[in-house]
C-alpha cells in the first residue's frame, strides 16, 4: 500500500486578527471516516463548535461534493437509476470531485491557517473503491495521488459500526442512495476495510465505538484533538 505519510504536512504561519496577532499557527485538517449510518454528521458539528471555542475560522466539507463542479459529480455517483457504472468509473469520478475540492476549498484554506473537517476523504475510496469493489487500495492511492498533491489530514477519525447496525440505523431514511443500497455483504468488507487501515496507520487514524453515547465520543476526539494540535504548543 503507498506510504503517504511524508507528503502530508502544511507549513506554519503567521495568521494577523486580533486575537491571535503573532502567534504562529498551523492549518488543521480532519477527516471523519466510516460506515453509513455511524453518527459522521453529528461528531462533525460537536468538533466544529469546540474548534471554533479554540480561535479557528472552521471550513466543513463533505465528499463527494463540497464545490459546485463536486455537487454535480455527486449526482452521477449516488445516482441509484444508474446501477450500469463500472468500478473504475465510479472511483475516477470520486477522484475527481475530490481534486476539485482539495483545489477550490481546502488547500486555500489551510494556506490561511483554518481548520478544515472534512465529511470522506481518500480512505473513504480506499475501502469502498479499494475493497468493497475490489479495485485494489494501491490502485485507490495511486489515482488519488493526482487528485491530492501535498494535501491530506493529519488527523482521521473512523466512527467504528458494524454495517448490520449502520444499516439499521439507516431505515427510517426516505430514500437511499445507490452506494447505500448495496447489500450487507459490500458493506461488511467497507467496514473490515476500514479497520485495516486503522490497524496500519495508527499514527493517523484514531478509531472510537461508534455505538458509545454521543457525548462520550465527543470528549474523546477533544482529548485526541488536543493531543495531536494543542499539547505542544
Amino acid at each position: 500500500m503507498t506510504d503517504r505519510k511524508n507528503c502530508w504536512s502544511i507549513k506554519n504561519r503567521r495568521i494577523k486578527n486580533k486575537k491571535d496577532r503573532g502567534k504562529l499557527v498551523e492549518g488543521i485538517f480532519i477527516t471523519m471516516e466510516g460506515p453509513d449510518g455511524s453518527g459522521k454528521t453529528t461528531q462533525i458539528d460537536l468538533l466544529k463548535k469546540y474548534l471554533e471555542s479554540r480561535g479557528y475560522d472552521i471550513v466543513i466539507a463533505r465528499e463527494p461534493g463540497g464545490t459546485v463542479i463536486g455537487e454535480a459529480i455527486r449526482k452521477i455517483i449516488l445516482n441509484k437509476e444508474y446501477q450500469e457504472m463500472s468500478h473504475m468509473t465510479e472511483l475516477l469520478l470520486y477522484a475527481a470531485a475530490r481534486a476539485q475540492l482539495v483545489n477550490q476549498v481546502i488547500r486555500p484554506a489551510l494556506s490561511e491557517g483554518k481548520a478544515v473537517i472534512c465529511d470522506r476523504f481518500v480512505e473513504s475510496s480506499a475501502v469502498y473503491q479499494g475493497i468493497g469493489r475490489g479495485l485494489g487500495v494501491e490502485t485507490v492511492y495511486e489515482v488519488n495521488n493526482y487528485a491530492l498533491g501535498d494535501v491530506s489530514p493529519k488527523l482521521t477519525i473512523f466512527m467504528d459500526l458494524d454495517a448490520k447496525e449502520g444499516i439499521k440505523r439507516k431505515e427510517h431514511q426516505a430514500e437511499l442512495d445507490r452506494m447505500e443500497m448495496e447489500d450487507l455483504s459490500f458493506h461488511n468488507r467497507v467496514v473490515e476495510g476500514y479497520r485495516q487501515l486503522a490497524q496500519l496507520w495508527p499514527e493517523r487514524i484514531f478509531s472510537i465505538d461508534a455505538t458509545l453515547p454521543i457525548e462520550e465520543i465527543h470528549s474523546m476526539i477533544v482529548q485526541e484533538v488536543e493531543k495531536r494540535f494543542f499539547d505542544a504548543q
